[in-house]
């Protein structure tokens, strides 16, 4: 019976369900637990296990006590090796919790340098000088300045993360990179005996993934996206850590039953995802906090539609709106209370919905959504499947006590292509 040698701490639950998928594309054999609790149950003929929190946008002691929590977890379980992951859009403010997190987890492993990748080039993600690019934009000019949670006004990652940390933070950048993985390690040596604690690194393309995978292959932490994982995974299969898997299970072609969407993020990505699931003349409908606000019952309307669309093809239910409706509401609402209203009746449809027959597959789009969603459904670990879009895998959601939920995809809201939803919905070619 094999045990698991990576263990990964993330910060939110797509985030979490995005490099379990980008590691079981490396070949391993990966479990996601929703918290720590499940680690012990499921810590056994897995090569990867993945804990995830909901700690991004809270406060940031929390997030150091639940993260902590989570490393006593995976050290329990034996667990040699720990990721903390979080955004490639490195989701975050001045006073957030990548710094305050990362040092707590390094603090407690002995770790006197954290080193940091966050780019996720595949989706776009790139870092170059410790400069964050979505595609050709920086990142405070490409739509993340306007995240309702986690506005992303400045992509220089470098000058970010120090304002979060009174502790040095370094660079290594594309230039030291193209000189190959020894002057990777010595140059990080030379930062770490300056007294330097945390490390940005520069990475545009898959080449310098590999070079950083072949570096933090040797370290025991490290913090960063999920661009990452699979030249990791591939660098810990060459080297004999594990036995590589290439066959990942296909949960969603095994139910009967249509697919339920469940939309509460307002990205970009997810707004042009709906718009072509509604263009293809897919059964849809938008909730609006302040009308849910004034009319809880609205939801046991929906729940209604929903149950009765479902019995002759796939539905999407969402609270996803442009820039404009969703300040509006938050002016209305406020900023908390509005994200709450739309979470708790797209948690409440899931719930209401799963077990009928006529719901086959739940997807669900946007971070916070999804840890709303996944809480609700009393979700302990998903089995990572096959892949749909990078970083968005088919999962086997389970119970505490191992009993299948339902197949389930959790996609953050930045991730997947125009026809996402028309693929998870009609299974359709790409």
């Amino acid at each position: 019976m094999s045990r698991p040698i990576l263990g990964v701490i993330a910060d939110d639950f797509t985030g979490a369900t995005d490099i379990a998928s980008m590691l079981a594309r490396g070949g391993m054999r990966v479990v996601q637990t929703i918290g720590p609790e499940a680690v012990p149950l499921v810590a056994r003929d897995t090569d990867a296990v993945v804990i995830a929190l909901k700690t991004r946008s809270i406060a940031a002691c929390d997030a150091v006590a639940q993260s902590l929590a989570a490393l006593d977890a995976l050290r329990r379980a034996g667990i040699p090796q720990v990721q903390f992951k979080y955004c490639s859009t490195f989701d975050s403010t001045p006073e957030g919790n990548i710094a305050p997190v990362s040092e707590a987890l390094a603090e407690a492993l002995g770790c006197p340098l954290i080193p940091h990748v966050p780019a996720l080039p595949v989706n776009g993600r790139t870092v170059y000088k410790g400069h964050l690019f979505v595609g050709d934009a920086l990142l405070h000019e490409s739509g993340m300045q306007a995240h309702p949670l986690n506005p992303m006004t400045d992509a220089n990652l470098v000058r970010w993360l120090g304002r979060q940390t009174s502790r040095p933070v370094g660079l290594a950048d594309h230039q030291l990179l193209s000189r190959g993985p020894d002057a990777l390690r010595e140059a990080l040596e030379r930062m770490r005996q300056d007294g330097i604690l945390h490390v940005i690194g520069d990475a545009i393309d898959e080449d310098a993934l590999s070079i950083w995978a072949r570096v933090l292959s040797e370290y025991p932490f490290f913090a960063g996206g999920s661009g990452l994982a699979t030249p990791l995974a591939r660098r810990l299969g060459e080297t004999g850590r594990f036995t590589p898997d290439r066959n990942p299970p296909g949960f969603a072609s095994e139910t009967a039953g249509h697919t339920l969407i469940l939309a509460g993020s307002c990205s970009t990505a997810t707004l042009a995802q709906i718009q072509a699931f509604r263009d293809k003349g897919g059964q849809i409908r938008q909730i609006e906090p302040t009308a849910l606000n004034e009319n809880p019952k609205a939801v046991q309307d929906l729940i209604g539609w929903a149950a009765d669309a479902l019995k002759s093809g796939p539905a999407l239910i969402h609270g996803s709106t442009g820039h404009e409706e969703v300040a509006a509401a938050q002016r209305a609402l406020g900023i908390s209370r509005a994200g709450q209203i739309v979470e708790a009746a797209l948690s409440k449809i899931a719930r209401a919905l799963v077990r009928l027959p006529q719901t086959g597959r739940l997807v669900v789009a946007g971070g916070e959504t999804s840890g709303a969603v996944v809480s609700a459904l009393d979700v302990a670990a998903l089995r990572i499947g096959a892949e749909i879009d990078p970083g968005v895998p088919w999962t086997l959601a389970l119970e505490a006590a191992g009993r299948q939920i339902i197949p389930l995809a959790l996609k953050s809201g930045n991730f997947g292509g125009p026809d996402f939803f028309l693929r998870t919905a009609w299974g359709m070619a790409r």
